[in-house]
């Protein structure tokens, strides 16, 4: 009799959900398997796919421009998380403080959060611009000169770098500002009755109570950052010379520039793996260093 509930009780359950889940089911999951299966196959779009078994991922092993990519991807997530927190975290620091014409500023920051990764994108390459540029006349006024940026193969990541740091900052800071004020300050004002400092109360108090916040930060941030791609595309198209090319900006190409749609889907489950790998990581570490309390 209990077992009978028990699938009765499942049953309005998956009833309630079913309008969820079949969207779920044709838009996502669909795809997903019908990639992982593409992925062992050849397939031009044209004539009939042929199975190949595991060769498109054996040949990936061995792909100099998909070894480019990882590389340049993984240059991405050096230069990009590292910028990204520790500017949302002081903007946050900022904002926390209860300063006149605050609420304008959390909304100025956030502004860009907002805004269109193409629209972002086309900006930050007029700004960039080497001959008419703003910020090489600003670097031009004090007697610099600036560089190349998205023109030149070595200022051409560093470029998309910066300006997906401007986009996200704002992000960033709304979650570390959020994390900040559920730290009660009774703690603060306990810490400096016992003589502690600016930066101890910042050290001991702050950052560990903030290690939730911290850990959503940088897993949403790590997975966002292995899947760069718009800014990318609008800013250099994987140039100059391959020096910006990212995986997905890869998987993009062969598929529907070169018609690889099995070597794309490949890569798209290799990708797929890593980041599944690199959050599970992040889950058993965060043991650690997260403090819950």
């Amino acid at each position: 009799m209990v077992g009978d509930r028990g699938w009765r009780k499942q049953a309005i359950v998956a009833l309630f959900l079913l309008p969820s889940l079949l969207p779920l089911a044709a838009f996502t999951l669909g795809p997903m398997a019908a990639s992982f299966g593409l992925s062992f196959l050849k397939w031009d779009l044209l004539r009939p796919p042929t199975f190949v078994g595991l060769r498109n991922y054996l040949n990936l092993a061995t792909d100099p421009d998909f070894r480019a990519a990882v590389l340049h991807t993984l240059f991405f997530i050096v230069g990009y998380l590292p910028l990204v927190f520790v500017g949302g975290l002081g903007l946050a620091l900022l904002l926390n403080r209860r300063l006149r014409g605050s609420a304008f500023f959390r909304a100025a920051y956030f502004l860009p959060v907002i805004t269109s990764w193409v629209v972002v994108s086309l900006v930050w390459k007029w700004l960039l611009n080497p001959q008419s540029g703003i910020v090489n006349a600003a670097l031009a006024a004090i007697g610099i000169t600036g560089p190349g940026w998205w023109t030149d193969p070595a200022w051409a990541m560093p470029s998309i770098i910066l300006a997906s740091a401007w986009k996200d900052l704002g992000y960033v800071m709304v979650i570390l500002l959020a994390g900040l004020q559920a730290i009660p300050d009774d703690y603060y004002e306990a810490a400096a009755v016992d003589g502690a400092g600016a930066w101890a109360r910042f050290r001991h108090i702050t950052l560990p109570l903030l290690s939730p916040s911290t850990f959503f930060v940088l897993i949403i941030s790590l997975i966002n950052s292995f899947q760069v791609f718009d800014q990318v595309y609008v800013m250099t198209g994987g140039g100059p010379a391959g020096a910006s090319s990212v995986i997905v900006e890869r998987i993009v190409k062969y598929a529907f520039s070169y018609s690889a749609m099995g070597y794309a889907s490949a890569m798209s489950w290799v990708l797929f793996a890593v980041i599944l790998l690199v959050t599970l990581l992040q889950f058993r570490l965060q043991r650690r260093w997260v403090n819950y309390a």
